[in-house]
């Protein structure tokens, strides 16, 4: 509803003494460099318009329009005298929409007008303050009225409180997928991913959409206990959201099978109600799984397809796939480690295992930053400092045999940070059997700083996974 009323003039007399303060800092600036000064000297009342312009809003001083926000569905309103030329400062849509009006009324979805205070208080003073449960409402309105500063505000508060676990991720990916926010989105799958048991554990897991549950299904770098795991889960959202019989056999046929052990298989046969449901769609899968643990993987590789994400671990949590590492004060000194990994995933693997040796350094220094004290022509050259160095790990096999025969191993490291009494995944690191060590492995991080975003009161906790990679050998005539 439009009403067309009478700007009230008092306004600008406002308006222009709050110019009048910016003139007047400027042109004092000005007489200080004219005067000679080697430095102009800056004087700055910033904080002072700042509090005019609340006073201003908070007060209704001089307003020319009146904004009545109604929740949408209720009787509920809410009343905001306003100046048109602030609001159309930021935003094209209420420039045009209060042109010669003096009241306006705005429906709003509930959770837009219960924030609706927040949005016009950005509106005059360019901050506020964000809640979780807010940053959805709060970007739909700077969306909805272009205010593109805001907008871009909110998505960066949203990715920021997603790297520390306390953003509710599902939610906000389907948000960012309805507004095709690509950046925000792809930050959500990464979260959900290195995170998925503590996920599928919470009550968001029975708010994934059937879109995002096929998209981590098909996802190698999912962090979770064990594939066993990853079917519970899926098996307990199929039974709450009861998808149509396509859908549900199209991601009972996403579980690697052959990851899981053959005792465990003979379990979900004979008690999953899931495989009990739709068993036909994915008995092929099963076979496969049987008689990959039947052989061994070279013998299998020779007149099986091995290259598969079927035969490719996940993440794995689980001690057959590696150990967790907490290193207490990690700027200190260099630290070592090993463990041990089941060779492959095969039962015929299943007793055999590989020691891996871990050599940790916080202050590694590559040799072209190692002290040099003098050049060519004897002139004498500054050593470098412990702190131009980077964080090192490296992973090797404490001994190279014949039992890895056409296997190649990836390995990955997990950098863990606590938030809400949970240890999140902050950060993977990636490399292979040709590389010792991870080249990037916390680039970017202070171990100095006792509250860096890679330290849990005060030590790295890290988690070592090592995963077999088969590769297909010639194949013998069928």
């Amino acid at each position: 509803m439009l009403r067309i009323g009478y700007c009230k003039p008092g306004f600008w007399g406002i308006f222009w003494s709050i110019l009048t303060l910016v003139g007047l800092a400027t042109r004092a600036a000005q007489r200080a460099d004219v005067g000679g000064e080697v430095a102009g000297t800056s004087i700055n009342h910033s904080q002072m318009l700042l509090q005019r312009l609340q006073d201003l809003l908070r007060q209704g001083n001089a307003s020319d329009v009146v904004l009545r926000v109604q929740a949408a569905g209720t009787d509920e309103v809410h009343v905001f005298h306003t100046h048109r030329l602030l609001l159309g400062l930021h935003s094209e849509l209420f420039r045009e929409l209060l042109s010669n009006q003096s009241e306006v009324v705005l429906e709003e979805p509930r959770d837009c007008a219960a924030v609706f205070d927040k949005f016009i208080r950005y509106l005059y003073c360019g901050e506020l303050t964000v809640l979780l449960a807010q940053a959805i409402p709060l970007h739909r309105l700077a969306t909805k009225y272009g205010v593109t500063s805001l907008q871009r505000g909110v998505a960066d508060y949203m990715r920021a409180h997603l790297a520390g676990g306390a953003g509710p991720a599902v939610g906000w990916y389907h948000y960012a997928v309805s507004t095709g926010d690509e950046a925000l989105r792809e930050n959500c799958l990464q979260f959900l991913a290195w995170n998925l048991s503590a996920v599928a554990g919470s009550t968001e897991w029975g708010a994934v959409s059937s879109d995002l549950l096929l998209q981590l299904l098909q996802r190698s770098d999912l962090v979770l206990q064990d594939e066993l795991e990853l079917f519970h889960a899926l098996e307990a959202w199929l039974g709450r959201a009861r998808p149509p019989r396509a859908m549900a056999e199209r991601a009972l046929r996403s579980i690697r099978y052959p990851m899981i052990p053959p005792a465990q298989l003979f379990q979900l046969q004979a008690r999953s109600a899931a495989l009990a449901r739709h068993g036909p769609a994915v008995a092929d899968l099963l076979l496969q799984a049987y008689q990959f643990h039947a052989a061994s993987p070279l013998h299998y590789a020779k007149f099986f397809d091995v290259n598969g994400s079927a035969f490719l671990p996940r993440n794995y949590l689980s001690p057959a796939w590696g150990a967790p590492w907490v290193i207490n004060n990690p700027a200190r000194d260099d630290r070592s480690t090993s463990f041990q990994t089941q060779l492959g995933p095969s039962g015929h693997d299943a007793g055999r295992r590989i020691t891996w040796n871990v050599l940790f350094s916080p202050r590694w220094l590559p040799v072209s930053l190692r002290p040099v004290y003098a050049d060519a022509a004897g002139t004498a050259l500054p050593a470098a400092r412990p702190e131009d160095g980077r964080p090192r790990l490296v992973v090797t096999p404490a001994s190279s045999g014949g039992d890895a025969a056409g296997v190649s191993f990836q390995k990955t490291v997990l950098v863990g940070a606590r938030q809400q009494g949970r240890l999140l995944v902050r950060h993977t690191y990636s490399f292979h059997q040709s590389s010792e060590e991870a080249g990037d492995f916390l680039a970017h991080a202070d171990l100095q700083r006792r509250n860096s975003e890679y330290l849990v009161e005060n030590a790295l906790h890290l988690h070592l996974i090592v995963k077999p990679v088969y590769h297909t050998l010639i194949r013998t005539p069928k």
